[in-house]
């Protein structure tokens, strides 16, 4: 990094809390919908007025009222999140059944309509609308979001910087988000190019040090950009007071076998990368615009996708490096309780992805998306069931 100005203030530091390595915790967000058609409904108030209290069921408001998040403790294993989420989701639906409701998790829903939708009472959503306007209330997106924990500042970045060589692989097989206001957007994941259109969202800068992103910080804050860190919306950002890499890339999948799976890899990505840093290797990465490629690639064409695997513009088949990378990564699976979870991977690729799903449904259905909805639907009532029936 260049000198900074002598004359400029230094910029406050950003303390960064280490965790033990390498917990996990895991956010599922999705929507709420209503039994005739599937259409999105804002009752959210309506679930959380019903929920019991207690630590054992982490369920969070989102910005919208269609919309539930389910947010796990500091867990050890891909096993133990799981079960965790499942518990968060068998008391939610408890409640949405007894008043009517489905849940549907996806990327985006196919069919809404943005204008009818309704927000959140809370002062940071009015102030995000407020600003983002138009982009802001078009926000019918739902993901997944996967927190590693991190026993080093310092590692964070290069772990972070190198990870992004693999958002291809993350969005290509969670990709769920093709329909959007009754249109096939052409898209595998409409949603991850939606999203990046709020401020401060969409790919990491890489920064070298953590100097360099305090600086960074300390410009969007003095500039009014940002108030708070967790205003930073990168697709992978730091979470210093979690002390974790956050993962962001994932739509929201349709079943519990799909988000162990990604959640899985991930898990085993994070820990492999660290580990070779940690034994002094330097992590490769990829130039910021073959990143950006790889992103477009990845949302427009899933698991089609050519990607750019290099800086020397060497290319490959999402598929066949997932083919060479899946099993790279099982002494690492293995270490960390993972390994069946892991091999769900290529469970995905066989099976479909989201995507593919939604658009093979409404194929058969002459496009009837409200049928899209009820397949999510018992998709993910299915594999809730199959998760409970196992403790």
């Amino acid at each position: 990094m260049a000198d900074r100005d002598p004359g400029r203030r230094q910029p406050p530091g950003i303390p960064f809390t280490p965790s033990v390595p390498y917990t996990l915790g895991v956010e599922w967000e999705m929507a709420l919908v209503g039994p005739d058609g599937g259409n999105l409904v804002s009752v959210a108030d309506q679930v959380f007025a019903r929920l019991d209290e207690g630590p054992e069921h982490r369920v969070h408001q989102e910005l919208l009222l269609n919309t539930v998040e389910l947010v796990t403790g500091v867990c050890g294993s891909v096993a133990e999140a799981m079960a965790d989420l499942a518990e968060s989701m068998g008391a939610v639906r408890a409640v949405t059944d007894d008043i009517g409701v489905d849940l549907f998790s996806a990327g985006m829903h196919p069919y809404a309509s943005w204008q009818d939708q309704r927000v959140t009472e809370a002062e940071r959503y009015a102030t995000l609308i407020d600003r983002t306007q138009w982009w802001g209330r078009q926000m019918l997106i739902y993901g997944t979001h996967v927190h590693v924990g991190m026993p080093d500042q310092h590692r964070v970045l290069p772990v972070l910087n190198s990870l992004l060589r693999y958002f291809p692989h993350l969005q290509a097989l969670s990709a769920s988000s093709p329909f959007y206001d009754s249109v096939d957007t052409r898209y595998a994941s409409n949603r991850a190019l939606l999203f990046q259109q709020l401020p401060t969202a969409g790919l990491p800068f890489q920064f070298d040090t953590w100097v360099e992103y305090e600086s960074y910080v300390d410009d969007l804050m003095v500039t009014g950009v940002i108030e708070l860190l967790n205003e930073i919306r990168w697709d992978i950002r730091p979470s210093p007071t979690l002390g974790t890499i956050e993962v962001r890339v994932c739509d929201a999948m349709a079943t519990f076998e799909e988000v162990e799976a990604v959640v899985a890899l991930i898990h085993c990505l994070i820990v492999d990368l660290d580990t070779r840093l940690s034994q002094g290797e330097t992590l490769p990465t990829l130039p910021p615009w073959h990143v950006q490629e790889n992103k477009w690639r990845s949302a427009r064409y899933g698991l089609d996708t050519i990607l750019i695997t290099n800086d020397d513009n060497h290319e490959a088949q999402v598929i066949e490096d997932l083919g060479e990378l899946v099993p790279r990564l099982i002494p690492v699976a293995a270490r960390l309780g993972c390994t069946r979870e892991l091999m769900g991977v290529q469970r995905v690729i066989d099976t479909g992805a989201g995507y593919e799903r939604q658009r093979a449904r409404a194929r058969a259905t002459q496009g009837d998306l409200s049928q899209v909805v009820r397949q999510g639907v018992t998709e993910l009532r299915a594999s809730l069931d199959r998760r409970l029936a196992y403790r």
